[in-house]
């Protein structure tokens, strides 16, 4: 596919103008790039190169611009870490943070993010406790660019509420436990761990 064909598929999914950069490194690094279906257990992925076949990059297609711009770039920065390094170090060290940084610059350079987004990038670059983009308070200000739905994050709800998802299953809030709600199904009694930001449907 042309390369100007790649920029306009990939500006209805992220800011236009970080669109011709995206396209460039697909071309660049004989990347397959696919736009997904919605994953409820990760944004993008990488596969590195395998058996003769190329490096793999999916992306959902239901994140707003800033997030799919966010999660391309984040797993563009693992495709430039295998390249470096194979499978020797950790997936998101500092190889990857590295990466992760240099791959960024163009779109600040650009001033393609809004000024909270751009600070949580820059604030979650200099930190090196944080393991990945699910960095919370970055995810915070990505989730404000989202198309509004009638749902409530978990953490807004105080505790023993009940709630439900769009699957028709039913909670109840408890504790925090490290990073994650324990909340219990009213449904089959199991006890399930909810990140802060996910989005449910208060009762």
């Amino acid at each position: 596919m042309p390369s100007t064909d790649k920029t306009a598929i990939l500006a209805q999914y992220m800011p236009a103008n970080a669109a011709p950069i995206i396209a460039k490194w697909i071309d660049y690094f004989q990347c397959e790039f696919k736009i997904s279906k919605n994953r409820t257990t990760k944004l993008g992925d990488y596969r590195h190169p395998f058996k003769g076949t190329g490096h793999k990059i999916s992306v959902n297609n239901d994140l707003n611009p800033y997030a799919f711009l966010v999660t391309t770039v984040h797993e563009f920065a693992h495709l430039l870490t295998w390249n470096d390094h194979k499978n020797k170090v950790k997936p998101h060290g500092a190889e990857w943070k590295t990466n992760f940084k240099r791959m960024m610059k163009p779109f600040f350079d650009l001033n393609v993010f809004p000024p909270d987004v751009s600070d949580s990038i820059a604030t979650y670059l200099n930190n090196p406790a944080a393991s990945s983009c699910t960095d919370l308070r970055l995810a915070r200000a990505l989730k404000k660019y989202d198309v509004k739905e009638a749902g409530v994050h978990v953490e807004q709800l105080p505790m023993a509420a009940i709630f439900s998802l769009k699957d028709g299953r039913r909670f109840q809030k408890a504790e925090k436990i490290r990073k994650r709600y324990r909340c219990t199904c009213l449904d089959n009694g199991k006890v399930y761990l909810f990140n802060p930001l996910a989005e449910v449907y208060a009762e």
